[in-house]
């Protein structure tokens, strides 16, 4: 089935920045990357396939930008579950390009006076960005470089692009205890086999240990993790997306996040330790 299926008609291309990696792999597929938070911004699974991922119109672009869209990559911190900023500081950095192929690139980031300030470790952090057939796979390493141990928690916060999310289904998550962020993080179980969307949604599900699936119309998105325990699941709804102002007008209806994380069990680095977490999205 075309990865492009269900898609309308807007189609959001990655900027033209200096900083920008474009993979390619024999089948087609490409999948563009930018330094500024080893953040992938665009991802087609095949020779004339739409784009992905959703990346907001209104999203601002540059230093210490957050942006809105993609894959952002979430350390030391996920949301506001600790003291530092919202989501740490890892999306807002510039990061470095370590390795490149034509299907795969390795980006990485180590502690500085901006990150010592607010978090006081060293560390290293690399993601790896491989491209297979129908396949995008990221994978997150972090590594502690000091002489004391550190916690962290961290995530891949996909905003996959769909044509409309009163029409989407994400399957695998029936029965699954979740945390609803709408509901100060009360506790609940999804009743449901196949969950809908309308309103606001937040949700927290963790130890999920297996794939779920999105399905989007005709398409069909696998979602799967490695070494992530947890799922986020996430759309804004109208009235909170209208208030945001990176979110292009109707974006909400476009996009749903579907997000790898480690929350419920923050992951403890001794000194010289390493972890690694791994997100694939296979059409």
């Amino acid at each position: 089935m075309p990865a492009d299926a269900s898609a309308n008609a807007s189609d959001p291309v990655a900027p033209a920045t200096s900083d920008l990696v474009t993979l390619r792999e024999p089948g087609g597929g490409v999948a563009r990357i930018t330094a500024h938070g080893a953040h992938v911004l665009e991802w087609r699974p095949e020779a004339g396939a739409h784009n992905q991922l959703f990346l907001s119109a209104d999203s601002a672009f540059g230093a210490d930008a957050s942006i809105r869209g993609g894959i952002p990559v979430i350390f030391p911190q996920f949301g506001e579950f600790g003291e530092l900023p919202k989501h740490g500081f890892a999306r807002r950095s510039a990061w470095q390009l370590l390795a490149v192929d034509e299907a795969s690139a390795t980006f990485a980031l180590s502690e500085g006076p901006a990150t010592l300030d607010i978090w006081p470790h060293p560390f290293s952090l690399n993601l790896t960005v491989s491209l297979r057939a129908s396949e995008l796979r990221c994978l997150l390493t972090v590594e502690n470089t000091g002489d004391d141990a550190f916690q962290f928690t961290a995530g891949l916060h996909t905003y996959l692009r769909v044509a409309a999310i009163d029409a989407v289904a994400l399957e695998g998550l029936g029965g699954r205890t979740y945390w609803d962020a709408t509901r100060g993080m009360a506790e609940a179980i999804q009743a449901e086999d196949e969950l809908r969307f309308g309103p606001e949604l937040d949700r927290v599900y963790p130890n999920v240990l297996h794939a779920v699936t999105m399905t989007d119309g005709p398409r069909r998105l696998r979602i799967e993790a490695e070494g992530f325990q947890d799922v986020v699941v996430w759309n804004p709804g109208a009235d909170k997306a209208a208030a945001m102002s990176d979110m292009e007008p109707g974006g909400e209806q476009r996009m749903l996040c579907v997000e790898a994380a480690q929350i419920d069990n923050p992951v403890s680095l001794g000194p010289g330790a390493r972890w690694q977490g791994a997100q694939m999205l296979t059409v």
